[in-house]
C-alpha cells in the first residue's frame, strides 16, 4: 500500500493536547485562542487526545479517562459539540496545521452505546460476562475483531471523521489486528485521499507478557503496513534505564540504529521524551541536561512529539481522571530552543535519509546525511549530561557552522569540542 505522506512526515512536528487540562474552560473553543502560539513552537499537527463522550460505569476519577469512551460517534459534550469541532478544526488548518483525532479501537467503557446495541462485539470472559485483558484497566471492556460485523461498523465511523479531521492517532493499536487497520486505511484513504495514521504500539515487556497470556499483539514491524507513524515504545524501556543509570548510551542508541535496520524505508518513529502515559521529562533529569535531550528528539530521524505543557519544563503530570489544568505560569520556559529545533528539523534535516549514531560515554553523535555522500551533511553532538567534551565526528578539518548558537566550531584532527550545550553542526566549512 503507497504510503504518499512518508517523504515528509518524519519532518514534522506533532503537538498533542488533552482539551479537558489545556484551559481552564477546557473546551474547543478556548483551545482555539492558543493556536498560535502552539505554531509558533514549529508544530505541523495538533493530536486532540480523545474528544468522544466517557463513559460513567466503573469510572476512574471524577471526570473518567479519555480512553473509557462510551460513543464513538459523538462529541463530549464537555468540550463543546460536532460544530464547536468542525470550527476548532478549520482554525487549526488557517493557523497553518493539521489536526489528529484519537481513536481507541480495542476496548470501550462498560456501558458504551456499542456495547449497548451490539454485546456480541466484546470479548466474553468464561462466566460469560464482558471483560478485558490488561487487569488494571478496570473502566473499560474489550472488543472482538473475530466478529466480521464490528469490522463494519468500525471502518464507516472512521470514514465519517475522515471528512473532518487530517489523521488518527491509534491507541493500543497492536492490539487491534493489523488486517482491520489495512482495510480502514483502505477505506479511509478513498474519503480523504494523504490521510496520516499513527499507531501506539507497545512497550517490548508488555507485548511479551501479552502474548505469553495469549493476546494478539502485532509486532511493530507488521504495522507500519497500515500505519505512517509509530511509538518508540520498543526501546523506551532502554532510554529509561540509561535516564536511570541502569544502561549505556551505546546501548541505546544501538536500539536506534537496529530500528533504522529493520524497518521499512520511509517508515517513521515517533521522537519523544514524555507523552500522557509517561512521567514529565523535567522531573526525571537527574544528572541530564534538558536542552540536549531535547534537541536528540528533534534531530533523530522520526517525527518529534511534543505534550502540552512540555515548552515550560512542566514536572506535574496531569491527571487523566480529573480536571487537572496544566500551569501556563511556569517559570521555566524552553518555547524557543523548541521552535528553532523545529526550524532546523523543518529547513536543515528534511530529505536527509540517512543516520549514523556513536555514543563517548554521555555524548550522543548523530549525523544525517544522503544516500552517496561521503559525510554527513548535518552532525549534532549533543552532551546528554551537559558537561563538556572533545569528541570525534565524521567531519573533514574545518569551522562550521553551529545551527543552534549561530556561531562557529572548530574540527582539528577530527574533533570537535562541546561546551555542554547543544551543538548542530552544518557540515558547509
Amino acid at each position: 500500500m503507497p504510503h504518499t505522506c512518508r517523504d515528509t512526515i518524519s519532518s514534522q512536528v506533532i503537538y498533542s493536547v488533552f482539551v479537558r487540562n489545556h484551559t481552564q474552560e477546557g473546551t474547543f473553543r478556548a483551545l482555539e485562542g492558543d493556536l498560535g502560539r502552539i505554531r509558533s513552537l514549529g508544530a505541523d499537527w495538533v493530536w486532540l487526545m480523545p474528544i468522544h463522550p466517557i463513559g460513567e460505569v466503573s469510572r476512574k476519577g471524577t471526570l473518567g479517562s479519555p480512553y473509557a469512551i462510551r460513543d464513538y460517534r459523538a462529541v463530549n459534550p464537555e468540550y463543546g459539540d460536532l460544530d464547536d469541532l468542525r470550527h476548532l478544526v478549520n482554525a487549526i488548518h488557517q493557523a497553518g496545521m493539521r489536526c489528529l483525532i484519537n481513536v481507541v479501537y480495542n476496548h470501550t467503557s462498560p456501558d458504551s452505546v456499542l456495547f449497548e446495541e451490539h454485546p456480541g462485539f466484546f470479548w466474553h470472559t468464561a462466566t460469560g460476562k464482558p471483560g478485558n485483558h490488561v487487569g488494571d484497566w478496570t473502566d473499560i471492556i474489550d472488543l472482538d475483531y473475530n466478529v466480521g460485523a464490528l469490522w463494519d461498523y468500525q471502518v464507516e465511523t472512521l470514514c465519517s471523521w475522515a471528512r473532518i479531521v487530517d489523521g488518527f492517532r491509534c491507541d493500543v493499536a497492536s492490539f487491534v489486528p493489523v488486517d482491520f487497520w489495512r482495510r480502514a486505511r483502505a477505506e479511509v484513504e478513498r474519503v480523504h485521499p494523504g490521510f496520516v495514521w499513527l499507531a501506539e504500539t507497545v512497550h517490548r515487556s508488555f507485548a511479551q507478557a501479552a502474548r505469553a497470556r495469549g493476546m494478539y499483539c502485532a509486532r511493530d514491524s507488521e504495522m507500519f503496513d497500515a500505519f505512517d507513524i509509530e511509538y518508540s515504545y520498543d526501546v523506551q524501556e532502554a532510554f529509561d534505564d540509561y535516564l536511570d543509570g541502569k544502561a549505556t548510551l551505546a546501548h541505546f542508541l544501538d536500539l536506534l540504529d537496529y530500528q533504522d535496520f529493520v524497518f521499512p524505508e520511509g517508515a517513521s518513529k515517533m521522537r519523544y521524551l514524555e507523552n500522557h502515559d509517561l512521567p514529565r521529562i523535567a522531573s526525571r533529569l537527574g544528572g541530564h541536561s534538558l536542552g540536549n535531550l531535547t534537541a536528540l528528539a528533534f534531530v533523530l530521524k522520526g517525527t518529534t512529539l511534543l505534550y502540552a505543557g512540555q515548552e515550560l519544563c512542566a514536572t506535574h503530570q496531569p491527571s487523566l481522571f480529573d480536571k487537572d489544568p496544566i500551569d501556563w505560569e511556569a517559570k521555566d520556559d524552553i518555547s524557543g530552543l523548541l521552535a528553532l529545533l523545529a526550524r532546523i528539523k523543518h529547513e536543515t534535516l528534511a530529505g536527509l535519509e540517512t543516520q549514523t549514531l556513536s555514543a563517548e560515554k554521555d555524548v550522543a553523535v548523530v549525523g544525517r546525511g544522503r544516500v552517496g555522500d561521503q559525510h554527513p551533511s548535518v552532525v549534532a553532538v549533543l552532551s546528554l549530561t551537559g558537561e563538556a567534551a572533545e569528541v570525534k565526528v565524521s567531519l573533514p578539518d574545518g569551522r562550521y557552522r553551529d545551527l543552534v548558537s549561530g556561531g562557529r566550531a572548530e574540527v582539528s584532527d577530527g574533533v570537535v569540542r562541546s561546551a555542554g550545550e547543544p551543538l548542530i553542526l552544518q557540515a558547509q566549512p
